[in-house]
């Protein structure tokens, strides 16, 4: 072992490739986690700083859960690994019985995969099959929007609109498009909760109908919530918008719900927390309190059926993984779900909504903070980009905050915030502290 800057360091830092990291810039000044409980990580220096991200949107239950990790371990004892082709063990089976349980009708049916990647392209690759099954083979075209994240398989970011994710991996899969992205500072900055203004951005979906016909599009995919995006929230009316329009058009709508499920915004579905029904969830991150890779894609009892109903005998979908509904997995998934049924998380953000919200927009009037967008328990602070050095600002107030305790993401110069759902109300007004003092600190 080697030391640098008081930091334990491993002698080589260039065997393993980090994801989505500036390894240049990581390997001068390495961070090392160490250890996790409850709301706080620890570092290899001995800090304990505050998750105020739940890892990646992802450990809604808070950190080190000893009774999922007694399922862990008492499932290894019991049976490794099986796979699902042809076979089955009765894991996952009982798992997503009870998943749906917690999703809108007629969502009653879920495929298993292992990350929010994998669900999306799952998705994709369902609605594209269902169409076909239909009859409506022509129904090709898959649309996303801009400023969206659909992980990092290629029909994820065929579909995505994060430039930064598209532009080295050539032409993507062929017949996407997107519609614009709800994002509207000047007319919606600090609003508290959804946004008042922009329902009639949904209408961009009909420019693309009359562009490429209604009976060559298979599905529009848009998270509820954009989070790497920088948390951008629907305006009052759009998702419902969406719906109609896609259902007068035959079009299925899927939502990624990969952050915004189990209990992200107080519901265990944004589906069910904005009343409005995709034909399609994917899920992933918060499904096993992120002890274990799974995810999961929510079908309708529609698609299902059509896909039951085909003529032709043997596998209905030529899909899958591995994987897929990993024995492990699904006992991590099944004690995850009984502390989230137990505890009530998945309500548990709108119990803390009005101290989440008035803390996050206290920030309005602080140096540089240009808007602030918040619903319980998701939020994110804009701040001004920095003249000749665009997204340096946001950097610098991240490191500010993390120095000072609380552990924070930036997206540019957005710092955007997704803590564990078991969140206290003291702890809400530490980290907001941090992030003003972090804040009135950077210039």
């Amino acid at each position: 072992m080697a030391t640098m800057d008081h930091n334990i360091v491993p002698s080589d830092l260039d065997s393993y490739w980090m994801p989505l990291t500036a390894s240049r810039s990581f390997k001068k000044h390495p961070r090392f986690i160490v250890g996790a409980n409850g709301m706080y990580y620890k570092d290899s220096q001995g800090n304990e700083v505050l998750d105020v991200s739940a890892g990646l949107w992802c450990v809604n239950a808070g950190h080190y859960r000893e009774k999922i990790n007694d399922a862990i371990a008492e499932q290894l004892k019991e049976l490794d690994f099986a796979h699902s082709f042809n076979s089955g063990h009765p894991h996952a089976f009982r798992f997503a019985s009870r998943l749906v349980e917690h999703f809108p009708d007629p969502l009653n049916h879920v495929f298993f995969t292992n990350s929010g990647s994998e669900s999306v392209d799952t998705a994709l690759k369902i609605a594209l099959a269902y169409q076909q099954h239909k009859g409506e083979g022509t129904r090709q075209r898959l649309i996303g929007r801009e400023k969206a994240y659909h992980g990092m398989g290629f029909g994820g970011i065929s579909v995505g609109g994060l430039v930064k994710n598209r532009q080295n991996f050539g032409q993507l899969l062929p017949g996407t498009d997107h519609i614009r992205h709800t994002l509207d500072i000047e007319r919606n900055a600090f609003s508290r909760g959804l946004p008042a203004h922009g329902a009639e951005l949904a209408e961009d979906l009909l420019r693309l109908v009359d562009l490429h016909a209604a009976e060559n599009i298979a599905a529009v995919i848009v998270e509820p919530v954009a989070g790497a995006g920088g948390v951008i929230l629907p305006p009052e009316g759009y998702l419902q918008r969406l719906r109609d329009i896609c259902t007068a058009n035959g079009i299925l709508l899927i939502f990624d719900e990969v952050i915004t499920a189990f209990g992200r915004l107080g519901a265990a579905s944004a589906a069910e927390r904005f009343g409005v029904i995709p034909d399609i969830i994917t899920t992933a991150k918060g499904i096993t309190n992120a002890t274990i890779p799974m995810g999961g894609v929510f079908v309708s009892d529609e698609i299902y059926n059509t896909f039951m109903s085909i003529d032709e005998p043997g596998v209905e979908l030529s899909h899958g993984y591995t994987y897929s509904g990993h024995p492990v997995a699904c006992a991590a998934g099944m004690a995850t779900l009984d502390i989230y049924e137990e505890e009530q998380l998945f309500s548990r953000a709108q119990t803390l909504s009005d101290h989440w919200m008035e803390s996050a927009l206290s920030l309005q009037g602080e140096p540089n903070v240009i808007d602030v967008r918040t619903l319980p328990l998701i939020g994110a602070i804009e701040l001004s980009p920095r003249e000749g050095a665009p997204m340096q600002r946001g950097v610098e107030v991240g490191q500010k905050c993390y120095e000072k305790g609380a552990w924070v993401r930036n997206i540019g110069d957005a710092i955007v915030l997704s803590p564990p759902l078991i969140i206290s109300e003291e702890e809400i007004s530490q980290i907001f502290e941090i992030i003003r003092e972090s804040i009135r600190e950077t210039k």
